[in-house]
Parts: C-alpha cells; structure tokens; sequence
C-alpha cells in the first residue's frame, strides 16, 4: 500500500495562491485514479479534485477555474495548485489513492 505524504499548506490572504504537494512513497504511474479532498471543521469530507493516469481531471463546482491538480509520475508526486483562494476554501487538504490517505495539510484563507 503506497504512503502519501501532503505538504505545503499554510496561511494565505483571500485572493492567494497555494501549490498542495503529495509525495507517494512508490510509483504512482499505474494508480489509475488519485485524488485531492478537504475538511472543513464539522463538515463531511469533500471532493476537491481527481486525476487520471491518463491526465483527465475533473473538480468540484466549488473550485473549478481557480484550482488545478496535476501529477508528475517521475516524481510521484500530485499537486493541487489553488489560486483566487476564499475563506471557505480553509480547510485539511487530503491526498488519495486507492485505500491510502494522508495525514492532510492544514489551509487556511483569512486576512
């Protein structure tokens, strides 16, 4: 099972941008789906973002036009960048795929 390992979160002023990192700890050029959810404090998690092995993605209505997620297989690495970031977009960002999560990265939108 590949262990995922999320970073780059942080504090940011509405309108600001993040790049969400998720580091796999083996290839992750056959995982045919992975995926990037949020949770916001007493809320169920959410779809944020997937990506296929063939690079088709698809995003929530909430951050469509504003985030992007990517992957990179030579780095095993997916990345979510967000960009026009909200308040409501604060939140722990977790990486999937398959069964495995991350531990999440905490990301906060506030002036």
């Amino acid at each position: 099972q590949v262990q995922l390992v999320e970073s780059g979160g942080g504090l940011v002023q509405p309108g600001g941008s993040l790049r969400l990192s998720c580091a796999a700890s083996g290839s992750i050029s056959s995982l045919t789906l992975m995926g990037w959810y949020r949770q916001a404090p007493g809320k169920q998690r959410e779809l944020v973002a997937l990506i296929t092995s063939g690079g088709f993605t698809t995003y929530a209505d909430s951050v469509k036009g504003r985030f992007t997620i990517s992957r990179d297989n030579a780095k095993n690495t997916v990345y979510l960048q967000m960009n026009s970031l909200k308040p409501e977009d604060s939140a722990v960002y977790y990486c999937n795929a398959v069964s495995s999560w991350g531990q999440g990265t905490q990301v906060t939108v506030s002036s």
